[in-house]
């Protein structure tokens, strides 16, 4: 990418813009950088270029690996932490101005869509209709319309209950309880509790859970961490059993998956 000065979040108030699409960059984070619960009244597609974003809703936790974007529809309450080498892109787009889904989704971008939103971050934002950036604008969200969405979520339930072994799981990635020990310390039978989970979340405990070793396996592998240190950090006993799980989870292995979906475009960031 060519060294234009780039637009920051900072230095306009975005949801006072008409234009149909609006990009902003952040450089490089030096350490994880956590941006507070808020909304816009435009829509925003959050893209990692590097590293990794975890997108938090009420609901659910998005994760944002290199080469993907979360789409959060206008209104929804949500925080964003992107990882200590992270490099980001926001699209702020304007109600009604594409057909993208009515809830979050993660999106599969293109290697044009990462280039569009890139070039149109270091453009004039308050641009007229008609004009190239106009144009520009149009191609970009048409493109976005056709983005496959991929299922790197999880369900955050709302029950005290769960909540707890949520907060505890992410303290410690590492947790071999079982589903009986899991209900022992919540004061629940592992009948009880299974359901609870089913009905909250729409999985079992075991896919639960899984899906949350793939969230903090993604978020590791993002940040630069080694297929083996990642295996340690969720308690894995061996790096294959491991590389099994991801594998039969999301198509590939970890190394594969994480290189695949790279931005491949010449002035992506590096």
């Amino acid at each position: 990418m060519n060294e234009t000065t780039l637009y920051t979040v900072e230095q306009f108030e975005l949801d006072d813009l008409g234009q149909p699409a609006v990009a902003v960059m952040l450089g490089a984070q030096r350490n994880d950088a956590e941006y507070a619960v808020h909304t816009h009244r435009k829509g925003q597609l959050v893209v990692a270029y590097h590293g990794g974003i975890v997108c938090t809703v009420e609901d659910g936790v998005w994760m944002v690996p290199t080469g993907f974007g979360v789409w959060i529809p206008a209104g929804i309450a949500h925080s964003n932490r992107i990882t200590a080498n992270g490099k980001v892109g926001f699209l702020f787009i304007e109600p009604n101005a594409a057909a993208l889904p009515q809830t979050c989704c993660t999106l599969v971008l293109s290697p044009l869509i990462l280039e569009l939103i890139l070039h149109l971050s270091t453009l004039d934002q308050d641009y007229p209709d008609p004009s190239a950036s106009a144009r520009l604008a149009r191609v970009l969200l048409e493109q976005l319309e056709q983005a496959p969405s991929e299922r790197l979520y999880l369900p955050l339930p709302a029950s005290a209950q769960l909540r707890v072994i949520a907060r505890r799981l992410a303290e410690a990635p590492d947790n071999r309880c079982t589903m009986a020990q899991w209900a022992q310390q919540v004061a629940m039978s592992e009948r009880s509790l299974a359901r609870l989970v089913k009905r909250e979340t729409g999985l079992t405990f075991g896919q639960w859970r899984k899906q949350w070793q793939i969230i903090v396996a993604l978020q590791n592998l993002a940040e630069g961490e080694s297929v083996q240190r990642t295996a340690e950090t969720l308690g894995y006993e061996s790096v294959s059993s491991f590389i099994s799980m991801f594998r039969k989870t999301l198509g590939s292995s970890p190394a594969r998956y994480i290189r695949n979906t790279r931005p491949t475009t010449p002035g992506a960031i590096a």
